[in-house]
């Protein structure tokens, strides 16, 4: 057996490109299960030489290759591109601290707090947290692309949507199309609290 030391959690982190992320993988994966780089030649019947500059990010896997690969480490293939493209957008919004936006109704009640947004392509969905006490007394009525899933969360109010009218409660749950007339109808026991999640498909 090699005496190369297994990777840890010291070890520099993959940079992001294709063969950096599949050298860490596969090097990670082999020393897991104590095989040498000539055990690793026999399984997948390739070259040491080839195998080390593929663990040193010196060459291009085909696609045939990673397959044996995986195949003689007992992976799927798709574990040796862990790391690839990691980076990804996450807002986290701490209790309380959602950006108040305005709409209609804000002056007379009612709060909205839009409790995170991504950016560009991947704005899909946008979730508020909406607020109605004693004073509201204005119920305006929303349309907008999408699809929206409201939950209660305090109070009991009326929820319309079109013709139709649901008594909420705490617990209670309504997903609806964007496109027609919604909004609450009535307060029954204030204050009235509601998450709001309105999922927007892909932009085409």
């Amino acid at each position: 057996m090699e005496s190369t030391p297994a990777a840890g959690p010291n070890d520099e982190p993959p940079s992001g490109h294709l063969e950096d992320v599949i050298a860490l993988r596969v090097r990670e994966f082999r020393l897991a299960k104590g095989i040498s780089l000539a055990e690793l030649a026999r399984l997948t019947g390739m070259s040491k030489a080839m195998l080390s500059k593929i663990e040193n990010a010196h060459t291009s896997c085909s696609l045939s290759s990673l397959a044996r690969l995986a195949e003689a480490l007992q992976v799927p293939v798709t574990a040796l591109f862990r790391g690839v493209d990691a980076e990804r957008e996450a807002v986290y919004t701490p209790a309380g601290h959602g950006a108040q936006i305005v709409r209609r109704g804000s002056n007379v009640g009612h709060l909205y707090q839009l409790l995170g947004a991504l950016r560009g392509e991947h704005k899909r969905l946008e979730p508020l947290l909406v607020t109605l006490d004693e004073a509201s007394e204005v119920f305006p009525l929303f349309q907008h692309a999408g699809t929206e899933f409201l939950y209660m969360l305090e109070g009991v109010m009326v929820y319309g949507h079109g013709e139709a009218r649901y008594t909420m409660r705490v617990g209670d749950s309504l997903i609806f199309d964007g496109e027609g007339p919604h909004g609450p109808a009535e307060l029954l026991e204030t204050p009235v609290q509601f998450l709001t999640v309105t999922g927007f498909g892909h932009v085409v």
